[in-house]
């Protein structure tokens, strides 16, 4: 294999053919009705937050935010394995209270709430993540117009970021939270008649796979949320430090050592004081838990020469999976790992340009890989794909098929 699929450790081969969850990737693609399709392998979700939580401090809870992947059937195996889930939309919040979990255990953020997404946070006695001093006042509001309390946390930008991280989310002027200078101000004009002040949710950063990064995040998370909490007018019972553990997905990266991120989470745990020390310490996680249990599918529709570049042109594409196309946040394209399912390794290779359906040149499965000598029929497979795939991308766009998806 090359030097790209040798980052696939967990990779199972069977006559030269990919294996996932103990089935070949063509009984899994009849399964699931045919290409495109994703295939999430429900074993390895397991096994991922067990490994995590082996690690972490046993009195971290362990969230699923389920934006990174809102499949019903995947939200409903996460919630039997973490402790809450966290939401950003309305349909969001309807499959976390389908999954069965206890709604006290389900948080909502978003920067846009609208007041129909408000109320039925509120009916269903969620956490809400307030995100501005107007969302406040909505919430006094719909306190008195319900008859119920609100159960509130306030989501604060910080005056730090997530060093390298892939998507920086605070340090600077942005649309999410309240800024950490004005929380005291907002702290001391509370109405905690009207709403059930909660605690506060920290998030600075995600796809970060550098321990120096998150560790200097964390010591500086730990640090806001100790002020914050001498500034409550109230005990704080939960503090949301956010997630930011990343995955590795492109040639020469490696996977996040968390152990040692656990291990500094362990003595900061340890060395809160004050009101700070009783509150529960909840990480935040959506990525790191689904990304590397999932794969996308397609076949090989045709294969043709243009000025001696090789296309393998596929039913699949980032109508489907846009961030693996590079649209979705990566400013030079990079290609996430991609393999002939049905024909994981030859000695006689090409390459190849793997393209999709559309009508566009921004519609790149893979670029400029060497490959076995693929055939149509063949079945295309990109790794790396449970998060952030079938609802992040414009499946409407061009009027293609919607993509398949199915947990084994």
């Amino acid at each position: 294999m090359s030097k790209e699929h040798d980052r696939l450790k967990r990779i199972t081969v069977k006559d030269n053919v990919l294996q996932v969850a103990g089935r070949s990737a063509g009984q899994l693609v009849t399964m699931a009705g045919g290409t495109p399709c994703y295939i999430y392998d429900r074993k390895f979700l397991t096994k991922r937050v067990e490994t995590l939580r082996s690690m972490m401090p046993s009195e971290l809870k362990l969230h699923y935010a389920i934006k990174a992947n809102p499949m019903p059937a995947v939200v409903q195996h996460m919630a039997a394995l973490v402790d809450g889930l966290d939401v950003a939309s309305q349909k969001e919040l309807m499959v976390a209270i389908g999954s069965g979990i206890d709604p006290e255990a389900i948080s909502f953020a978003g920067p846009a709430k609208r007041v129909e997404e408000l109320k039925s946070a509120v009916a269903a006695n969620i956490v809400i993540n307030v995100e501005s001093c107007l969302e406040l006042e909505r919430l006094y509001e719909l306190s008195e117009e319900l008859g119920i309390k609100p159960r509130v946390a306030f989501r604060v930008n910080p005056d730090f970021e997530l060093k390298s991280s892939g998507m920086k989310m605070a340090g600077g002027p942005k649309q999410f939270g309240i800024d950490a200078e004005l929380m005291p101000e907002v702290l001391a004009g509370l109405d905690t008649g009207k709403v059930d002040f909660y605690g506060f949710h920290i998030f600075s950063g995600s796809q970060n796979l550098k321990p120096e990064a998150l560790i200097d995040a964390h010591d500086k998370t730990f640090e806001l949320a100790e002020r914050l909490c001498e500034l409550a007018p109230v005990p704080v019972r939960h503090v949301n430090i956010g997630g930011g553990l990343g995955i590795p997905y492109f040639p020469g990266e490696q996977s996040l050592d968390v152990a040692v991120v656990a291990e500094h989470l362990k003595e900061l745990m340890l060395a809160r004081t004050g009101c700070f020390k009783n509150s529960e310490i909840v990480m935040e996680l959506g990525r790191y838990l689904v990304g590397e249990a999932g794969y996308y599918f397609c076949q090989i529709t045709d294969k043709k020469e243009s000025r001696g570049q090789t296309f393998l042109m596929t039913d699949g594409g980032l109508h489907h999976h846009l961030s693996n196309s590079g649209n979705f946040g990566q400013v030079i394209r990079k290609n996430y790992p991609v393999l002939i399912a049905n024909r994981v390794d030859s000695e006689e290779k090409e390459q190849v340009e793997i393209v999709g359906p559309l009508c566009t040149p921004l519609d790149i499965v893979g670029a400029k890989l060497d490959l076995p000598i693929a055939e149509v029929g063949d079945l295309v497979v990109v790794f790396q794909s449970g998060a952030y795939g079938a609802t992040a991308s414009p499946q409407g766009f061009l009027s293609h098929p919607y993509v398949r998806e199915l947990l084994v």
